[in-house]
């Protein structure tokens, strides 16, 4: 070895809203947002109340030791064809035409089909951002055949037709709902998590816009129905990227969208999804979660935009904060110094003032443990905890805070944890904070 380090920082942010769309747009297409920054995928569920149904509905999906599936891993899982202006498009004879979006889809011989018995396509145009789906797909030799498409403008909040379905019974779009490697391993899932369930009720609630129900009942959950990641429930014991799951399961939840095993959710195919994080994965029982009561969020019954309020979830008295993003990940050199920068809005109703005790917000590491400082992290810190102060003069609540700092990598191996949070001059800790896992790799 030549005795080089890389430091690769993991960044993992709990308790964050939506943060802007760009953070969830693939490499693939890096000018397509997975739908804007203000869409109900991106919106935080942490505040929400619970849904009076949630013990019923978990009950009937399997009971609370029903574990989690992961419907991917290996070959398993569903995989998306990124197209452009140039690739041909054609016409699908539709079995549900009269739901489906007849427009001419960039579906060739080459498109991925799903093997499973749903045989959903997928394909997104990267310059128009259209994002085409397509349940039961067949190129049929040509003369392509499906039993239902639409098609999805990812730069917009509109929802089907009320009563409309789309590549899945819910009528929602599938690809913005699956799990994707990309995000995973970058630290960051923005978004609410597909998944399905056995038995559904006749019925929908928004932004779902279809039903497939096994009967008209309400012990049933519906179309559209949105679970939650308890906040007690402990993260000991898993992995970082089994991490990064869990806190957007626990931020942003799972949508039921489509009928099928019991708590089963949905991932690109990817070789690089770990055996670990696929085994860890399963061992989250169903009892962990909490159904809740989104339709606070909904603006307009038939837009997916939420409120600017889904970002605070409502200011609470004193002093709050709650993380809304952070600088992108970093591979430094031994010695080396960069800049960080992560921003909370100020979820109180107190202001921050920069330079006024007892209202100027500082970033604090780590509580009482200071190991990461004294490993020579320390650049252009304000002192031993308090790394940095706002960059504006002052805060109001419900406005967005940014925190720059310098961070020099260590020379010693290993794998580090920030714990960073706001705080008001050493007295208040704000409860909100955003962690950074750093892995030191010789």
């Amino acid at each position: 070895m030549a005795g080089r380090l890389v430091l690769v920082v993991v960044l993992l942010a709990l308790l964050a809203p939506p943060v802007p769309a760009d953070a969830s747009a693939m490499p693939e297409a890096p000018n397509c947002p997975i739908y804007p920054a203000d869409d109900v995928w991106h919106s935080n569920i942490q505040q929400m109340p619970v849904n009076p149904m949630s013990a019923t509905w978990i009950t009937n999906m399997g009971g609370p030791g029903r574990l989690l599936h992961p419907d991917f891993g290996g070959p398993y899982g569903y995989q998306l064809q990124v197209v452009d202006g140039a690739t041909p498009t054609t016409r699908v004879a539709f079995d549900y035409a009269a739901e489906s979006d007849d427009v001419p889809y960039p579906f060739t011989a080459s498109t991925p089909i799903e093997p499973a018995s749903d045989g959903h396509a997928f394909m997104l145009n990267r310059e128009s951002c259209l994002l085409y789906e397509l349940f039961a797909a067949s190129w049929n030799g040509g003369s392509p055949t499906a039993g239902s498409g639409a098609v999805f403008d990812l730069k917009r909040h509109d929802l089907r037709p009320s009563g409309w379905t789309s590549a899945d019974a819910a009528g929602l779009p599938i690809w913005p709902g699956v799990l994707r490697y990309d995000e995973v391993a970058r630290g960051l899932v923005d978004h609410a998590i597909r998944f399905t369930a056995q038995r559904t009720d006749r019925s929908f609630v928004w932004p779902a816009r279809h039903q497939a129900g096994a009967a008209s009942d309400a012990s049933l959950p519906p179309m559209g129905a949105r679970f939650r990641l308890r906040a007690d429930f402990p993260f000991d014991g898993f992995g970082p990227q089994t991490q990064v799951v869990l806190m957007a399961m626990q931020r942003y939840g799972l949508i039921l969208a489509d009928n099928g095993s019991n708590w089963f959710f949905q991932g690109s195919v990817d070789p690089r999804w770990s055996d670990q994080l696929i085994s860890e994965l399963k061992r989250v029982p169903a009892g962990a979660f909490e159904a809740v009561d989104a339709s606070s969020l909904m603006l307009d019954p038939n837009s997916g935009r939420v409120p600017a309020a889904a970002t605070n979830q409502g200011l609470l008295a004193g002093w709050h904060s709650t993380w809304q993003q952070q600088s992108p990940y970093l591979v430094m050199s031994p010695g080396q110094v960069a800049g960080f920068w992560i921003r909370f809005s100020n979820s109180g109703t107190e202001t921050w003032q920069r330079g006024i005790w007892g209202k100027q917000a500082n970033l604090g590491l780590n509580g009482d443990d200071k190991l990461p400082y004294r490993l020579g992290m320390a650049a252009d810190w304000l002192w031993d905890d308090r790394i940095a102060t706002t960059t504006a003069p002052t805060v109001a609540p419900g406005e967005i805070a940014e925190f720059r700092f310098n961070v020099r990598a260590p020379a010693i191996p290993g794998t580090y944890r920030l714990n960073l949070r706001p705080v008001i001059d050493g007295t208040v800790w704000m409860e909100d904070q955003g962690v950074f896992w750093l892995i030191v790799v010789r």
